[in-house]
C-alpha cells in the first residue's frame, strides 16, 4: 500500500490540557462498536459511569454530551479514559482525531484536520508541497484514467496557487476557473490548454457585485454548533488582508477534497467549497488561524453542512461564480 502525507503530518502532537479549544466539547463523540463493547464490560466507577453515558441512535453509539462537553472530560482538560486506561483504550474517533485517512484503494493519503488548533497552526505555517503522484494499479472502486486525471489536475491546481506572479486573490480566482477546466476534462470533453492570463481577463469581464453579508446569511442557515460561531457570522468585521497564508489554506482544501470527486465526478462544487471558505474566513477577520479552525469545526466536521455547501455551490444566489470573482478581484 502506497501511503503519502503532508510534511507537517508527523510534527503533530496533541496539546492536551494546554489546547485553547478542545475536541472534547460541543461535538458528539461517536464510539465505535468494539470500544463500546469494551466500555460496557468495565468494572468499578469508570465502567459504571461509561454505561450511564453511552447512548445509541440509528445504530451508532455516542457519548452523551453533558454541559457541552464529553462526560469523560476532566477539569484539568484531560480524558478520564486515557488517564485511567491509557491511550489505546480511547475509542477510534478520539485515538485518530485530528488525523485524516483517505483510502483510494491502491493508495492512501494522510492529513490533519483544520478544526484542531494545533493542526491548524501547522497547516497554516508549513510550506506545503503537493503529495507525490502514486503509481496506480487497477482498482475496482474507480476508473484508473479518471484517478490519474484528478491527480494530475490537482498537481496543476497546486502550481497555480504557488505562482508568486499572481496575487492571492488572483490565484484563488484562477483556482475557481481551473476547476471548470479540470471538470471538462473529467467529463471527457476536448478542452484547450488552460491559460492563466486569459482566465484572469475572463474573470474580470464576468465579475458582478457580490455580497459578503449574503454569504454570511447562507452560513447562518446551516447547523451551528457554537454560540461563538453564530456571533462571528452576525458581526460585521473588517476583512483581513489576503496574506500568503491563504495560499496554504487553499492548498489544504484542494489536497483534502479534490480527489473525492472520483466518487461522483463533481469536482466543481469541491473547488468552489475551497474558494468560498477562503472568502468567508477572510471576511470574518481576526486571527486567521483561529478563524479558520473555528470555521472548519463548524463546517468540515459536520457532514450535513459540507453536503449543504456542496449543493449551494450550484443553487445559492450568493455563491455564483460571477459574485465570487467580484469579491476576490474587485470587492
Amino acid at each position: 500500500m502506497q501511503i503519502s502525507k503532508p510534511c507537517y503530518f508527523d510534527a503533530f502532537t496533541c496539546l492536551a490540557s494546554a489546547c485553547p479549544d478542545s475536541c472534547c466539547k460541543e461535538w458528539d463523540v461517536a464510539v465505535d462498536e468494539q470500544s463500546a463493547r469494551y466500555y460496557r464490560t468495565l468494572s468499578g466507577d469508570l465502567g459504571q459511569r461509561l454505561r450511564q453515558v453511552l447512548t445509541e441512535e440509528d445504530g451508532q453509539v455516542y457519548m452523551t454530551i453533558e454541559d457541552g462537553r464529553c462526560p469523560m472530560w476532566r477539569k484539568d482538560g484531560l480524558c478520564r479514559i486515557q488517564a485511567e486506561l491509557g491511550h489505546d483504550a480511547l475509542c477510534k474517533t478520539c485515538r485518530e482525531f485530528p488525523r485524516l485517512t483517505h483510502d483510494y484503494g491502491g493508495f492512501t493519503e494522510l492529513g490533519l484536520e483544520l478544526s484542531c488548533p494545533e493542526a491548524a497552526r501547522l497547516i497554516l505555517s508549513s510550506l506545503t508541497a503537493p503529495l507525490p503522484l502514486p503509481e496506480l494499479s487497477d482498482c475496482e472502486d474507480y476508473d484508473r484514467e479518471d484517478m490519474e486525471l484528478l491527480l494530475q489536475t490537482r498537481q496543476e491546481a497546486f502550481a497555480l496557487l504557488e505562482r508568486e506572479d499572481f496575487t492571492v486573490p488572483q490565484a484563488l480566482s484562477l483556482l475557481l476557473l481551473y476547476g471548470y477546466h479540470a471538470q471538462s476534462l473529467l467529463d471527457g470533453e476536448d478542452a484547450p490548454a488552460f491559460s492563466p492570463e486569459a482566465a484572469l481577463d475572463t474573470a474580470k469581464e464576468v465579475a458582478r457585485p457580490g455580497s459578503r453579508e449574503a454569504i454570511r446569511a447562507f452560513f447562518l442557515s446551516l447547523e451551528i454548533l457554537t454560540p461563538g460561531w453564530k456571533q462571528r457570522l452576525n458581526t460585521a468585521a473588517c476583512p483581513g488582508d489576503w496574506t500568503e497564508q491563504y495560499r496554504l489554506l487553499a492548498k489544504y482544501f484542494v489536497q483534502r477534497y479534490w480527489l473525492q470527486a472520483i466518487s461522483d465526478f463533481d469536482l466543481v462544487s469541491r473547488v468552489k467549497l475551497a474558494v468560498i471558505l477562503c472568502i468567508l474566513i477572510r471576511d470574518l477577520g481576526g486571527d486567521l488561524c483561529q478563524t479558520a479552525q473555528l470555521c472548519s469545526k463548524e463546517i468540515e466536521n459536520n457532514t450535513d453542512n459540507v453536503d449543504a455547501l456542496l449543493d449551494a455551490a450550484y443553487t445559492c444566489p450568493a455563491l455564483t461564480d460571477d459574485k465570487l470573482l467580484w469579491l476576490l478581484l474587485l470587492g
